[in-house]
């Protein structure tokens, strides 16, 4: 399903739905940071996706990285949260989607790299090296915010 994103643009669709999302921020033991390349709007992110019934929020940590990456993974903790009322998503199917995500940081357990129907490449990349990489400006925010070193989350 495409994806079109639109932060504090007066032309964007209005939002007609909201669902909790996650992120998490993966760092290898050389500091590497795990993204994705998603298939919805061909840019990279941070592995995560939608909360589902029946879970916790880290079980949908947990999950989402599995998918998207192959990864297991544990949560260690929660680095910000991000519900701009501005930022909407507009997907293909009529649905508008308010901006509501958390993030987290979480352990590597093991796993190997595989990709998914979300996730056409998962790779792991330096913090400098992110720099060069198409993300939208909301993922390189969350991924700023959980590298800063603050033992405190972002409410945003």
């Amino acid at each position: 399903m495409a994806r079109i994103d639109y932060v504090d643009d007066p032309d964007a669709p209005k939002a007609n739905s909201v669902v909790p999302s996650v992120v998490a921020i993966v760092q290898d033991q050389q500091g590497r940071v795990l993204m994705i390349h998603k298939t919805d709007n061909n840019k990279w992110a941070l592995p995560g996706g939608g909360h589902e019934i029946g879970e916790s929020i880290a079980d949908t940590v947990v999950r989402e990285v599995k998918e998207e990456t192959g990864y297991d993974v544990a949560v260690e903790t929660i680095t910000g949260t991000y519900t701009n009322p501005g930022h909407v998503m507009a997907y293909d199917d009529g649905e508008v989607r308010q901006q509501f995500s958390i993030a987290f940081r979480a352990r590597l357990l093991g796993g190997e790299a595989r990709t998914s129907s979300e996730s056409d490449q998962v790779v792991w990349v330096t913090p400098a090296e992110i720099d060069d990489l198409e993300l939208h400006p909301s993922m390189r925010l969350r991924i700023a915010h959980a590298l800063s070193g603050s033992d405190r989350p972002v409410i945003g």
